[in-house]
């Protein structure tokens, strides 16, 4: 996982897995860890990067309920998880989901843990809301699309994006269970204001973006959805494979 400063209150760490990013915000004496890598050696790793830094982990925080972005727990198994009331309804309605895909993707990339996944306490925050962090406050925003709950986190005094599974330059809009096209298009023109106060944009995949970049990418993939044509820059196989998925889901929504 390299791990790189954006500010000298927000580090981000892109595992070498899905490019996966976990970013880690500071202010005052206060912490906050967004999201997770997925790799054992990744979370270890975060305890040291903490330390290095002399910070001290406050809490936890999920932009959605997908497994992949709970891991923080693993690192660091005291600590609460915060995320939105509708994450936190999703885990509710589906206790031990994460757990399970967490199972499944280390049988089927053999990879060997030492200790299951527990999300252990909750906290459900209210989006669209803030969070305080030491002398200033995280914004929250709602984000739904890829799938039906999630959030966005912008970092106001560092001018930091943290947008979840959206404007990734490397992954296509997808639409997972929940998710839908009129959702994510709404989620895309929300985050286009928040963009254009960024100065660096976090998405859930891939490199961190510029303003510039990510308003882009917003753009390629509202034509994507409205269009459903691969961009030309994301018709890897494994995009064809999301956008057939995602081609089936269209084809299930009512009025199409």
């Amino acid at each position: 996982m390299r791990v790189v400063a954006l500010h000298e209150d927000v580090l981000v760490g892109r595992s070498a897995y899905w490019q996966t990013n976990c970013t880690i915000v500071h202010r005052g004496d206060e912490t906050f860890v967004v999201d997770s890598p997925p790799l054992p050696e990744e979370l270890e790793a975060l305890g040291g990067v903490l330390e290095h830094v002399g910070w001290s982990c406050s809490g936890l925080l999920a932009t959605h309920a997908d497994w992949d972005h709970l891991l923080g727990r693993l690192a660091f198994p005291g600590l609460a998880l915060g995320c939105c009331e509708t994450s936190s309804a999703r885990l509710a309605a589906e206790p031990g989901a994460a757990a399970r895909e967490l199972r499944k993707f280390d049988e089927q990339n053999y990879v060997e843990r030492p200790a299951p996944l527990s999300l252990g306490q909750v906290q459900a925050l209210p989006v669209p809301g803030v969070l305080e962090i030491g002398d200033q406050e995280l914004e929250l925003y709602p984000t739904g699309g890829h799938t039906a709950d999630g959030m966005a986190i912008f970092v106001p005094w560092a001018e930091v994006l943290i947008c979840g599974d959206y404007l990734s330059p490397v992954e296509i809009p997808m639409l997972s269970g929940g998710g839908s096209r009129s959702a994510y298009r709404a989620t895309l023109e929300r985050l286009r204001e928040l963009v254009e106060r960024s100065e660096h944009v976090i998405p859930g995949h891939g490199a961190v973006l510029d303003r510039t970049r990510a308003l882009a990418i917003l753009a390629e993939d509202l034509n994507y959805l409205e269009t459903l044509e691969l961009p030309l820059a994301r018709r890897d196989g494994e995009q064809q494979r999301i956008h057939a998925a995602n081609l089936l889901k269209v084809e299930a929504e009512p009025g199409s």
